[in-house]
């Protein structure tokens, strides 16, 4: 099998592998795509599906592999782990999951040593943790998807409550891809206004519930993943997009700023642990993580993600 470049391996293809594969085949960017899945039956059909749809996608070589296929990816995502169910937060995942990287982990370093990894099973900052720690690889070629979604999301909610085009809007979710994320309201932009200053000059000013439609704002965003599991069992569409735009990150040396899942050390002291802050991305992985300035309430929010991530990272004995 030649390869052809660049190359991305998808290790573990459910609906969220499968939607990021189709994602990736319609923005282009790939020459050769291998998944990798437990169940060969389904992946073989999956591969013959995506396949079929060659003459109206961008050229690229999809392959029902195994893990020696994998060798000289350029790129490594995985998705492969147990779905969280309705009630169940991500971290409740943890232990099992994490056990889980410690087989398939080894068996991704044997034959694609040199690839990027971007973790995204769930919880995404303790297994991006797990992988970082299993795979002795260097901290900037091990990514978590983080809150790349949850930044969307928020971008998207806000733009429909503001009636502006939500790629002119600038605001991040950041910490802990769950139940401990937060927003950060004082460096939120549109236009580059501050948020909090757009909303002295908007329209809507004299009959907006502001405080009220802030908190309402964040909520959904913290509880859509809750929300959607509900009502299709699965989240896949929005996360499938947001790893496109992580790997055009990576492939076109954008050095693109995403809130990334990456290792935080000596931020606000803060040392140790993966969770979400704005990173530079490049072909090397991430190249840097901005130490952004944080309002008081936004600092003692993000240690408390750190603090939450911390102990389940302890809790799975890694």
């Amino acid at each position: 099998m030649a390869d052809l470049r660049p190359k991305i391996s998808i290790i573990g293809c459910g609906n969220v592998g499968t939607r990021y594969a189709y994602a990736l085949m319609m923005k282009g960017g790939v020459r050769q795509l291998v998944l990798v899945d437990l169940d060969r039956k389904r992946l073989e059909g999956e591969v013959m599906d995506l396949s079929h749809g060659a003459p109206y996608s961008s050229p690229v070589e999809i392959i029902a592999g195994d893990y020696s296929q994998i060798e000289n990816s350029d790129l490594v995502v995985i998705t492969a782990g147990k779905k969280g169910k309705a009630d169940q937060s991500r971290l409740d995942l943890a232990k099992d999951n994490v056990d889980l990287y410690r087989k398939i982990i080894p068996e991704i370093v044997k034959y694609a040593s040199s690839a990027i990894f971007l973790i995204v099973s769930n919880p995404v900052d303790i297994l991006a943790y797990a992988a970082y720690k299993f795979s002795s690889k260097p901290k900037e070629k091990v990514i978590g998807s983080g809150t790349v979604l949850d930044t969307a999301r928020f971008r998207f909610l806000l733009s429909k409550h503001c009636n502006v085009d939500p790629r002119n809007i600038h605001a991040y979710i950041l910490g802990e891809h769950g139940d401990s994320e937060f927003a950060v309201w004082s460096r939120a932009m549109i236009g580059g206004v501050l948020f909090k200053d757009y909303c002295c000059i908007c329209k809507r000013n004299a009959t907006c519930q502001h405080d009220e439609e802030l908190n309402k704002i964040f909520t959904e965003v913290r509880d859509s993943a809750y929300e959607i599991v509900e009502r299709k069992q699965e989240t896949s569409y929005g996360i499938g997009l947001a790893l496109v735009r992580i790997t055009q990150a990576i492939m076109n040396d954008e050095n693109a700023i995403l809130p990334v899942s990456s290792l935080v050390e000596d931020y606000l002291g803060i040392n140790d642990v993966y969770l979400s802050l704005p990173a530079v991305v490049n072909k090397e992985g991430v190249r840097e993580v901005l130490k952004i300035e944080l309002n008081p309430r936004e600092q003692k929010q993000l240690k408390k993600s750190a603090e939450v991530i911390k102990k389940v990272i302890k809790e799975s004995g890694l």
